[in-house]
């Protein structure tokens, strides 16, 4: 029952506790009726015959819920009825009084002990199984969570035996029907049987990647989160095993992708700039080819031949990535990861980092991977830009600006000397304001975005413009 009065006290334990009281009364009276009934017949009996050792009966029945003091005041009582009653011989009624008065007062003492152990007895009983229960209810539901746990895991002995594996683990490293329970896990995780082989009493909780292998001999790349304990039997690893084969290869064809645009940015960047600078000996070839006898000389002839060639191999102007792999994105999601990173970066350079990003930011178009290496590369900008500074402070703002998103990087560092030379690639200089802002904005604007220099009082001022994804494409991605 669950109804509760008096203070929330349930209504079972109020009937519980009545019960209980009216069985003491009962008993109670029951008591004395004996007593009453027990001291009259001793009177009426002849002299010098007593039945005073019945009264063991009432201080019996009453020593199961009466106090000490009460069941010695009870023994006291009964131990001078029955000298009242008894009609013996005077000479010897103090002794008798006395031996009378300990017996019905031990006996109801022990008895009173006795019961009390019993419901002690019986309470630890009822707590340990109850301890029991929860501990199985507890078991079973961290075995029922390790069963259908998309991750495989395993405990090993010792030896590096597999003591337990679930579902999961019997999916990743096996491929047939045997269990995997007592199989060495050497047999597919050798790293893992050189880190039980190798513990002491310390305990080790880390994280590794390491090559796994398969029941059929494949290999695949294994994350493990592990931990050792120690057990009456010996040492224990438990550990958590995930197939990382899926990242390593997405990973490696999005470096390689992205390698290779920003590889093409680079040598696109160096095309405009050859082609550039053909453009200006085109010019003074031409200028000097006025001169009749510069112009009949044959080394002068090959040298306009040379520079035709270099701005035929230089005629690819820059171009935008391709946008295909394009998809889209949740900003905030981005910034948490670059806040991240930031932070850990910025963990020892005395740089303090306030960040300002607003709540609900819209859905974007753009490739993760890209987005994240601009960020990163403003940041260090700003890092390198305060490095002489005695005010070192970057700002991190995030806000909707009607159909745009813009995200600012602000310094106060030393600021940009030379504005109108920004984003040229391949220009001399510090490298402050070199390739990299070059090859930022040519990502940005693969995003139908840009990246644009604010004008400002103190340090710099970068502005990440980034278009909104459409509406039909800003639900849960």
């Amino acid at each position: 029952m669950d109804r509760t009065e008096n203070g929330g006290m349930p209504l079972n334990a109020i009937l519980d506790q009545f019960l209980e009281a009216k069985r003491r009364t009962a008993m109670l009276v029951a008591a004395l009726g004996m007593v009453c009934l027990i001291a009259v017949v001793d009177w009426r009996v002849q002299p010098y015959i007593s039945i005073g050792f019945l009264y063991l009966i009432p201080i019996l029945l009453v020593s199961g819920f009466l106090p000490r003091l009460q069941i010695i005041f009870a023994g006291l009582v009964c131990a001078v009825l029955q000298e009242a009653f008894a009609f013996l011989p005077e000479s010897e009624r103090v002794i008798r009084l006395v031996f009378s008065s300990i017996g019905f007062v031990a006996t109801g003492l022990f008895v009173s002990e006795l019961l009390r152990n019993r419901e002690r007895i019986l309470s630890h009983a009822s707590e340990l199984e109850r301890s029991i229960r929860l501990r199985q209810e507890a078991e079973g539901q961290f075995q029922l969570l390790v069963d259908t746990s998309p991750a495989a895991i395993v405990t090993l002995g010792a030896k590096g035996e597999i003591l337990v594996a679930n579902e999961a683990a019997r999916r990743l490293l096996a491929t047939t029907d045997s269990p995997l329970e007592g199989q060495p896990i050497s047999s597919y995780l050798p790293t893992l049987h050189t880190a039980i082989g190798s513990q002491s009493a310390q305990v080790f909780r880390a994280s590794l990647q390491c090559r796994g292998q398969r029941g059929n001999g494949e290999s695949f790349l294994a994350g493990v989160w592990f931990s050792t304990y120690s057990t009456i039997t010996g040492p224990r690893l438990t550990a958590i095993i995930a197939d990382l084969s899926d990242d390593l290869v997405a990973g490696t064809t999005s470096s390689l992708d992205y390698t290779l645009r920003n590889t093409h940015i680079l040598m696109s960047g160096m095309a405009h700039e050859v082609r550039n600078v053909c453009s200006a000996m085109q010019v003074i070839h031409k200028n000097l080819g006025r001169e009749p006898e510069l112009a009949r000389s044959e080394d002068f002839r090959a040298l306009d031949s040379l520079i035709q060639s270099l701005d035929k191999i230089s005629s690819q102007e820059v171009r935008n990535p391709s946008s295909a792999n394009l998809s889209m994105i949740r900003l905030s999601d981005v910034l948490d990861e670059l806040r991240v990173l930031v932070d850990n970066v910025y963990s020892d350079s005395g740089i303090t980092v306030q960040w300002s990003l607003a709540d609900a930011l819209p859905l974007v178009r753009a490739d993760r991977f890209g987005l994240v290496q601009v960020f990163l590369n403003l940041a260090s900008n700003s890092k390198r830009a305060m490095q002489s500074t005695s005010k070192k402070e970057l700002w991190v703002a995030a806000e909707r600006e009607t159909d745009t998103v813009v995200i600012r990087f602000a310094d106060s560092g030393t600021g940009i000397a030379s504005p109108e030379k920004l984003f040229r690639p391949f220009q001399p200089g510090t490298g402050v304001t070199g390739l990299g802002l070059y090859v930022s904005r040519t990502i940005m604007r693969s995003f139908g975005g840009d990246l644009i220099c604010e004008a400002t009082d103190e340090g710099a001022c970068f502005a990440v413009v980034l278009p909104t994804a459409p509406a039909e494409n800003t639900g849960h991605v």
